[in-house]
């Protein structure tokens, strides 16, 4: 798998927040599973995934993931 190919995944999570309330579908860019939950866990703090599907775009330009990438390292720098 290239890396534009990986750039493209998705994840589809279900889960029960630590409060018992259900989120039955977040999207949630990665480039592999352990990505994408590592990013679920910052917003979802004790969490539990109850589901996930993976999911391919139809964009094959690999700009949203770039955009990501870029997001993600500004916030942990800032």
């Amino acid at each position: 798998m290239n890396y534009l190919e990986m750039a493209m995944l998705k994840f589809d999570f279900s889960l029960k927040t630590r409060d018992g309330q259900k989120v039955e579908s977040i999207l949630i860019a990665g480039r592999d599973q352990t990505d994408a939950e590592r990013k679920l866990f910052q917003m979802y703090r004790n969490c539990e995934v109850t589901r996930c599907d993976v999911r391919k775009t139809e964009d094959k330009s690999g700009q949203a993931m770039f955009v990501e990438d870029l997001l993600t390292l500004i916030a942990k720098y800032h």
